[in-house]
């Protein structure tokens, strides 16, 4: 049986397919942080994370997405994971997103590096991808804690890979190729920061 779909973000994906509640978390009531909350969620909001599934056809909604998550205040300071097999689009929905931030010139994957840094006015960026990461020294070695320690937006491919080591994600976005090719990606907010970034692009999708 079909989810039901949301018009608004429905629209805002352009051809995308939007699922709002999730079988097994089901709806969560929460409906912002408190004050003094800080960017950590209460028990009851932890076990009920905030869960968003969506269909992007083509590169075109992938662009789309990116592109209004690039607005989102929130991105300033947070951390999302990418998960997926390989070809399942995250270095692509990467460098939409990395463009819509305003990276100029060529952007380099990180297989090798394990990190590619940028900058924009007022934002630095760091790209990971830890598909060869092997050695916890490393962690230390290459200053990673200081990295995830500082300001900044932290985007991160193939985090299973590093998992003990990583902080818990702002946002996990999930992609999965489906039989005619299109990407199922699903949004996990798992702190406040996590479910500002989800209610923003609610907010975009009413537009």
């Amino acid at each position: 049986m079909e989810t039901a779909r949301q018009p608004g973000l429905q629209s805002f994906l352009g051809s995308g397919q939007v699922d709002t509640a999730d079988a097994d978390l089901g709806e969560s009531e929460f409906t912002g942080p408190a004050p003094d909350q800080g960017n950590e969620l209460s028990a009851v909001e932890r076990h009920a994370l905030i869960v968003e599934s969506l269909v992007w056809h083509n590169e075109a909604d992938t662009e789309q997405f990116a592109t209004a998550l690039a607005t989102q205040p929130a991105l300033r300071h947070a951390f999302i994971e990418l998960q997926g097999d390989l070809g399942a689009g995250k270095t692509t929905l990467v460098r939409h997103l990395l463009r819509a931030l305003g990276v100029a010139g060529r952007i380099k994957s990180p297989t090798y590096a394990v990190v590619e840094p940028h900058e924009v006015p007022g934002l630095a960026i760091w790209h990971f991808d830890f598909y060869r990461f092997s050695d916890p020294r490393e962690w230390e070695d290459a200053g990673f804690r200081d990295l995830f320690a500082s300001p900044g937006l932290k985007l991160a491919e193939w985090p299973e890979k590093a998992a003990a080591l990583l902080p818990p994600a702002d946002l996990v976005i999930r992609l999965e190729v489906q039989p005619d090719e299109s990407r199922r990606a699903t949004l996990t907010a798992q702190t406040a920061t996590g479910v500002a970034l989800l209610q923003g692009l609610k907010k975009e999708a009413l537009i």
